[in-house]
């Protein structure tokens, strides 16, 4: 896929508020400091449109952005640790259940791992929550640059193991470096095979 065009659309609190929901929809998320805006900046070629930080919770609101003016990726709120207060946190949750739960032209939610660790918890139990709901989503391991590919290649096997462990099917994975530029055209090509899949069904009905 080539990135034509990608811009900033808005922000905001509430799904009823998001863009009207004509367009497949990606919506990005992990935990805190997870390196998820410069893989964002990555993807679409675009230095400093999603904005990063030093300090976790950067993200707070939920972040459209229109790519090719076909489809919308969404920026969402880290979940996990992050310099905020305990209010703060509980109301991004309650925001981002909603939003995973009530988008109805949400296509597919990228969860992002860090590809140094071990399984966290939770992780793992946001993943769990999404199969419970019906969600349809992949894993994104990133910073695949900060170690070994050797190690990156350990800790993702281990990890997939993890997950076999309670999924019959695991998800899909990509491995990624927002240095590097790596996974780039297989995250955007899935992306493209999703938007040509739902055309083809909208086709059909």
């Amino acid at each position: 896929m080539q990135i034509r065009d990608a811009s900033f659309l808005m922000s905001n609190t509430r799904v009823d508020q998001c863009p009207p929901p004509t367009l497949p929809e990606y919506a990005f998320i992990g935990r805190s400091n997870v390196g998820k805006s410069s893989l964002i900046n990555m993807l679409m070629e675009r230095k400093g449109l999603a904005k990063t930080s030093s300090l976790p919770g950067k993200t707070q609101l939920i972040n459209h952005f229109l790519v090719n003016k076909e489809w919308y990726l969404v920026d969402l709120p880290g979940y996990g640790y992050a310099k905020v207060s305990k209010d703060s946190r509980v109301k991004w949750g309650r925001m981002i259940n909603f939003y995973l739960r009530q988008r109805e032209n949400l296509s597919c939610v990228f969860v992002l791992i860090d590809s140094r660790h071990t399984a966290q918890a939770v992780d793992l139990e946001f993943m769990e929550m999404l199969g419970t709901e019906g969600i349809p989503f992949v894993m994104v391991f990133t910073k695949a640059d900060k170690q070994s590919g050797s190690r990156t290649h350990q800790n993702v096997t281990e990890y997939m193991r993890k997950m076999s462990e309670s999924w019959d099917e695991v998800p899909r994975h990509f491995i990624t470096s927002a240095e590097e530029r790596t996974g780039r055209d297989e995250v955007l090509a899935f992306i493209e095979d999703v938007n040509r899949q739902m055309a083809q069904t909208e086709e059909i009905v």
